[in-house]
C-alpha cells in the first residue's frame, strides 16, 4: 500500500495531498513517526484545506508531547471542516493532557451530538465527569455506555467503583459480580468482592476469589495467606494447617506463615509445633539480619557520599585509616555472627513472638453461653420492721 501511494507523488495537488495524508497515517500506524510527520508536511504544504492533512500533522505534534502545537493544527482542521470528527475527538484528548477538562468535556458532548452511540465517546464524557468530581453524572453516562456495550468489564468495574465510594455496597456488589462474570481476571475487582465476603462473615464465599488471585499472581504471598485465614475463620482448621504448610513450602522464610503454624499447632496440640517454632526463631533472626544489612548499606552509601565531597588532601590522608576502621568493624561483626554448627544460639533464651496480624480483620466474638447468675436481691431487704411485725 505505501509503495502504491508513492506513486502519485507526483501527481496534481489534490492527489498529491491525499496520498501524502494516506502515507502519514499509514507511518502513524507502523509508529515511524518520522516518516509520518515528513509526509504530513507534503500533505499540508500541498493542500492547506486538507483537514485530514492538518489532523495528521497535529498527531505527530501529540505525539511528541507538544500539545499547544496540536491543538492549533486541530482546531484549524475544524475550521476547515466543522464535521471532522477525528480532529475532535483528537482535540478533547488534547484538552484532557493540558488539563482543561471543561474544554475537553465541551468537546466530547458535541461529538456525542454527532455520534450518539459511540462508546469511546461515551466512555470520555464519564470520565471527564469523575475528573471534574461530579460522580452521579460519571455514573448515568456509564450506565449509558453500559447500555452500549453491555459486556464492558471496565464500565462495570468503574460503576463498582463509584457506587462504593458512595456507600451503596449492593450496588457495587451487583456490578463488580458482572464485571467478573465477564473478565474473571481482574484483580481487583477480586480482591473488592472476597473482601465484601469477609465483611459480610461469609468466608467460605471469599474462598473461590482468593484462589482465583493466587491463581493469577502466584508470587504473592498474601492472597495464599488470605485463603488459609478463609478456611480457618470457616471452622475447617485442617484445611487451614494443610495450606499453611503448603504457604511455608513455597516461601519458608514467610514469619507471618510461621506465626500462624505456630499458633494453630499450639491449638491444636500437634508436635510440629517445636519444629515451626525453631523454624519461626530462624526466620525472624536472618529478617533481623537482612534489615541490618540494608540499613548498614544505606549508611555506608550516605557516608562514602559525605567523604566525596571532601577535599581531595584530606581524602587522601584519611581513605587509610578509614580503611583499617572498616576492616575492625567488619571483622567484629564476622565474629558476632553464629557460626554454620552453631545457629542462633544466642538468642535462646529470648521469647519468642508467636503473635500474629490477621489479614481478614479480627475474628467476631462468640456469644457468652455460661454467664453467672447475679445474685437477687431481697426484696425487703431495705424495708424497716414495724413493731407489731417483731415476734413476740
Amino acid at each position: 500500500a505505501v509503495e502504491t501511494l508513492k506513486m502519485f507523488e507526483k501527481k496534481e495537488t489534490r492527489v498529491k495531498s491525499a496520498a501524502a495524508t494516506n502515507l502519514s497515517f499509514l507511518y502513524f500506524l507502523e509508529k515511524d513517526y518520522s516518516q509520518a510527520d515528513l509526509y504530513a508536511d507534503l500533505a499540508v504544504t500541498t493542500d492547506r484545506y486538507n483537514p485530514s492533512a492538518l489532523t495528521n500533522k497535529g498527531n505527530s505534534y501529540f505525539v511528541s508531547g507538544d500539545y499547544e502545537k496540536a491543538a492549533e493544527y486541530y482546531r484549524e482542521a475544524l475550521r476547515n471542516d466543522s464535521s471532522c470528527t477525528e480532529s475532535l475527538y483528537n482535540l478533547g484528548l488534547t484538552y484532557k493532557k493540558l488539563n482543561r477538562l471543561e474544554d475537553a468535556l465541551d468537546c466530547f458532548l458535541k461529538l456525542h451530538a454527532i455520534l450518539r452511540n459511540s462508546a469511546q465517546v461515551v466512555s470520555q464524557i464519564a470520565n471527564l465527569y469523575e475528573m471534574l468530581d461530579d460522580p452521579n453524572q460519571s455514573i448515568e453516562w456509564l450506565l449509558q455506555l453500559i447500555n452500549i456495550v453491555p459486556t464492558d468489564s471496565h464500565a462495570l468495574a468503574k460503576l463498582g467503583e463509584l457506587y462504593d465510594t458512595q456507600g451503596d455496597k449492593s450496588e457495587a456488589f451487583q456490578f463488580y459480580c458482572e464485571s467478573y462474570r465477564y473478565f474473571p481476571s481482574n484483580i481487583e475487582v477480586i480482591e473488592w468482592l472476597g473482601a465484601y465476603y469477609i465483611d459480610k462473615k461469609f468466608c467460605e464465599k471469599a474462598v473461590k476469589y482468593f484462589e482465583r488471585a493466587a491463581l493469577i499472581q502466584p508470587t504473592q504471598v498474601k492472597w495464599q495467606l488470605m485463603l488459609a485465614s478463609c478456611h480457618r475463620r470457616s471452622g475447617n482448621y485442617q484445611k487451614a494447617l494443610d495450606k499453611y504448610k503448603e504457604i511455608h513450602q513455597k516461601f519458608p522464610d514467610n514469619v507471618e506463615c510461621l506465626r500462624f503454624l505456630v499458633r494453630l499447632c499450639t491449638d491444636i496440640g500437634l508436635k510440629e509445633v517445636q519444629e515451626y517454632t525453631t523454624k519461626l526463631k530462624k526466620a525472624e533472626k536472618m529478617k533481623e539480619l537482612k534489615e541490618q544489612r540494608v540499613k548498614s548499606g544505606r549508611d555506608g552509601s550516605a557516608r562514602s557520599r559525605r567523604e566525596g565531597r571532601e577535599g581531595s588532601a584530606s581524602s587522601d590522608s584519611g581513605q587509610s585509616s578509614g580503611t583499617s576502621a572498616k576492616g575492625e568493624r567488619l571483622s567484629a561483626k564476622l565474629k558476632s555472627l553464629p557460626t554454620a554448627n552453631d545457629p542462633y544460639e544466642t538468642s535462646s533464651n529470648q521469647e519468642i513472638d508467636v503473635s500474629y496480624i490477621d489479614p481478614l480483620g479480627p475474628q467476631m466474638e462468640r456469644p457468652k453461653t455460661a454467664a453467672k447468675k447475679r445474685m437477687e436481691e431481697e426484696e425487703f431487704a431495705d424495708e424497716e420492721l414495724g413493731d407489731d411485725l417483731l415476734p413476740e
